[in-house]
């Protein structure tokens, strides 16, 4: 049975779904915050038995990790700066990141939680430093390794890279263990261009290496998200040892993870949520020194990667979000703020359709269910 799938133009075509997914261990994607259209939505409620359960299946993947707990939903949705209310606030993250580290410790894991500012929409460098040094607290509390985060707030107050020299080594000289260090790129969150003190990337690129040289043994690795993967390579090489590149290149993510006679990156990967399964067989190929079989692998799953973070690029949450509902780890396609309405319905149904491809849904037939209702609410000829 075929299903019609709307396209850009205004027409449609049809599209036969998969009736068996790929036969790999079952997991589910770890969904960024979403609203709960069934009864009032607290922006600081915590995280219900079912969100805690779906973590734990993703975490049970060998070589496959849970992704970071990173609470950006509170202050990056792709709008514009906007009150900290708005979000889950510091309140509902602090024990969202603690249940977390908790449920991660009780499956013999660990997981990496976002270190940011947000909980303030701007300030003065003093009050962005205590902003800091507040989730860092509650990071380290929890025993979760702490990601240091791009500031909004940072990248609106500081009047050079001396500014970010500055607070950056005053987190990592008081930081209990070493932290990641995100360099989040302006296609991610449009607020945090020229972050490191100048638009200018390699001038950026110098500060930011320059925080590392002065704390090496404070800093674990960096997370790097500017989807380009030539700097990534050049970034790699110029760390010192034993400091870690994570790649967040989520357009190039098979050759930087494979990687070169020179090094590779480690996958710290928004896409890693939707394609969990998949990932995981990926990585344990690798491990067995099988380069090639593991580029086999994960080579398709570019294109849905490529969709799903097409530009305006902040709105990939919204395809996330969307893929989980239709492979059944949540009841419903609503997101806080409204952003399920951030992406088309051509956009979505095309992320169906590669997915679907992939065999990534548990259930083929119930996701084509969940296709077929949403077309239906958006007057799609069947």
């Amino acid at each position: 049975m075929t299903i019609r799938l709307p396209l850009p133009d205004g027409t449609t075509r049809a599209y036969t779904p998969r009736t068996e997914p790929l036969a790999l261990s079952p997991a589910g994607p770890w969904p960024p915050v979403r609203s709960s259209p069934p009864r009032t939505s607290s922006p600081t409620r915590t995280p219900t038995p079912p969100r805690l359960a779906r973590r734990r299946r993703l975490g049970r993947h060998p070589r496959l990790p849970p992704p970071p707990l990173v609470p950006r939903p509170r202050g990056r949705r792709g709008h514009g700066h906007r009150a900290a209310r708005d979000g889950p606030g510091l309140g509902g993250a602090a024990e969202l990141i603690r249940r977390s580290a908790a449920e991660a410790r009780a499956v013999g894991g660990s997981i990496a939680c976002g270190v940011g500012t947000d909980q303030i929409a701007s300030g003065t460098l003093p009050e962005i430093r205590a902003a800091y040094e507040e989730q860092l607290a509650v990071v380290e509390e929890s025993g979760a390794r702490p990601v240091l985060m791009a500031s909004r707030a940072l990248a609106a107050a500081a009047r050079g890279p001396e500014d970010y020299l500055d607070l950056y080594g005053h987190l990592l000289r008081q930081s209990g263990e070493p932290v990641i260090l995100h360099w989040l790129g302006p296609m991610f969150d449009p607020a945090l261009d020229g972050y490191w003190g100048s638009s200018d990337l390699d001038a950026a690129t110098g500060t930011f290496l320059d925080v590392i040289a002065a704390h090496p043994d404070k800093v674990d690795g960096i997370k790097v998200s500017l989807l380009d993967a030539g700097r990534e390579v050049a970034l790699r090489r110029r760390l010192p040892e034993g400091v870690r590149c994570y790649t967040g290149d989520d357009f190039h993510y098979p050759e930087l993870i494979a990687g070169d006679e020179q090094g590779f990156s480690h996958a710290l990967l928004g896409v890693f949520d939707p394609l969990g399964p998949l990932a995981a067989e990926a990585v344990r190929t690798l491990d067995t020194g099988d380069t090639e079989g593991f580029r086999e692998i994960l080579d398709p799953t570019v294109a849905l990667s490529r969709h799903l973070f097409q530009p305006p690029t902040r709105f990939y949450k919204t395809g996330v979000v969307f893929l989980a509902w239709l492979a059944g780890h949540q009841d419903h396609f609503t997101m806080v703020g409204g952003l399920q309405s951030a992406r088309s319905l051509p956009h979505l149904a095309r992320a169906y359709e590669l997915a679907d491809g992939l065999g990534l849904f548990p259930d083929p037939a119930r996701a084509e269910s969940r296709m077929r209702s949403l077309l239906t609410v958006y007057g799609v000829p069947r």
